[in-house]
């Protein structure tokens, strides 16, 4: 019997199995092929000589595409650059309006007035000759800082930092927005210069700076959810009395704008009279009512200053809140047709119960996701005071957005004083989330107590 008779070993053959599939795995993490042999196979039979080649083992990993990441001084200035640009339009939009008589403005005069009411939109005050004007129209300063936290959204994309939680990204991209945006401001007040009025460059570009800073660094906090991680260190009292705080101010505001509807839709028939008064047109009327519109938001804070209790002044010597009103000479503008022409201490006194609801409101929602156990006096308490001194930082911060002078002598200061408002709303509040706290506690220990409660 010749040596090709003999059978092989059953032991040996899968020995050389084990170790053809071995190389050929060793041989697919380096990235190279693995040489097969007569007897290097793994389940199925040897190779023999006339077999086709197999294939070279490829690589598990699979490469990724390398994303070009745009240089971050351009993503910051076209993201800045459109971001002024959508908010100004309307802006020219309304001024074209407002400036629309029969023989028409001068292209350049309309651009200067555009120019200058963007800046007053972001709070840069614009000199006259009868004195400064500095009430911004805060429905525009809200589309500016939407735009702008967009602004900073958009450069953190383009960096590859989204969702990264990186701080340094964070703040590069609301730095490199701030500094476009300031050049901007410097542009645009530059624009709006005109013999004898117009805003300084300087406080224009730091004004700007500043705006540009917190919205970018608020939209790129977002976008890389650095802020998210910093809140959640803290403790959950603090959280939770936090989200009330905003809540509440939301409540108030939304009561004031309510407030100032009311007394605007009852005092209709004076505003349109104002509105006829001017002999504009159609166009001028429309731009008249669309800067109204602007305003509306200055209001809606207004009336929640009187809500709270300090009420605001209209120039010199005129003092609206509900336990004293004081009407001195006033614009002929149609929203002033709506404030009181006396106190009235009866609806007052209904009226200021609207802070306590919105604080508890705010009481309710500590209980129900901030405080743990049975809740008591000295549990609400921490949760109530932070709900408290948020809601008056940020009805304390409208206030002074809302206010400012529309030139000198008898409208030298329009609006609500903030500090006044500030402390009424943190009192007010903080009680209200006591006790909108001890009834949330009061209806769950009565569910509880439930009998067909689980």
């Amino acid at each position: 019997m010749s040596t090709r008779d003999v059978p092989p070993d059953p032991r040996e053959v899968l020995e050389a199995a084990e170790a053809a599939h071995l190389a050929a795995r060793r041989g697919g993490r380096g990235g190279g092929a693995a040489t097969a042999g007569p007897g290097d196979h793994a389940g199925g039979p040897p190779a023999g000589p006339d077999a086709p080649p197999r294939p070279p083992v490829r690589s598990q990993g699979r490469a990724r595409p390398v994303r070009r990441r745009a240089p971050l001084p351009l993503a910051a200035g076209v993201a800045a650059a459109w971001a002024a640009l959508v908010t100004f339009l309307p802006v020219a939009a309304v001024v074209a309006l407002l400036l629309a008589l029969e023989q028409g403005p001068a292209s350049g005069q309309a651009l200067r007035v555009a120019a200058a009411g963007w800046l007053l939109a972001h709070g840069v005050p614009i000199s006259t000759p009868p004195g400064p004007i500095g009430l911004a129209p805060l429905a525009l300063t809200a589309l500016a800082a939407w735009r702008v936290a967009r602004a900073g959204l958009h450069v953190v994309r383009a960096q590859g930092a989204r969702g990264s939680g990186s701080l340094r990204h964070c703040l590069a991209a609301a730095s490199a927005v701030a500094l476009a945006y300031a050049g901007i401001g410097v542009l645009a007040a530059g624009l709006a210069g005109g013999p004898g009025w117009g805003p300084a460059a300087p406080r224009a570009g730091a004004t700007l700076a500043v705006f540009g800073l917190v919205t970018a660094g608020y939209g790129a906090a977002r976008a890389t959810r650095a802020g998210t991680r910093a809140l959640a260190r803290l403790p959950r009292v603090v959280r939770t009395g936090a989200r009330g705080g905003v809540v509440a101010t939301a409540w108030l505001l939304a009561a004031g704008a309510a407030t100032a509807g009311t007394a605007l839709a009852l005092s209709g028939g004076s505003a349109a009279e104002v509105v006829s008064a001017y002999h504009t047109g159609v166009a001028g009327q429309a731009g008249l009512t669309l800067l109204c519109l602007a305003y509306a938001p200055n209001l809606a804070v207004w009336a929640a200053a009187y809500l709270v209790g300090p009420g605001f002044v209209v120039g010199v010597g005129t003092v609206v809140r509900s336990s004293e009103v004081v009407l001195g000479p006033l614009p002929v503008v149609p929203v002033f047709t709506a404030l009181p022409e006396s106190a009235q201490p009866g609806l007052g006194a209904a009226l200021l119960a609207a802070p306590v609801v919105a604080g508890g409101v705010a009481g309710w929602l500590l209980v129900g996701r901030g405080v743990r156990g049975r809740a008591s006096w000295g549990r609400l308490m921490p949760g109530a005071v932070v709900a408290g001194v948020v809601a008056g930082l940020l009805l304390g911060a409208a206030a002074l957005a809302s206010r400012g002078p529309l030139g000198g002598g008898q409208l030298a200061t329009l609006g609500p004083e903030p500090v006044p408002v500030a402390l009424w709303a943190c009192a007010t509040v903080t009680v209200g989330a006591l006790l909108g706290g001890v009834a949330a506690a009061l209806v769950r220990r009565v569910d509880a107590e439930r009998p067909g409660a689980a």
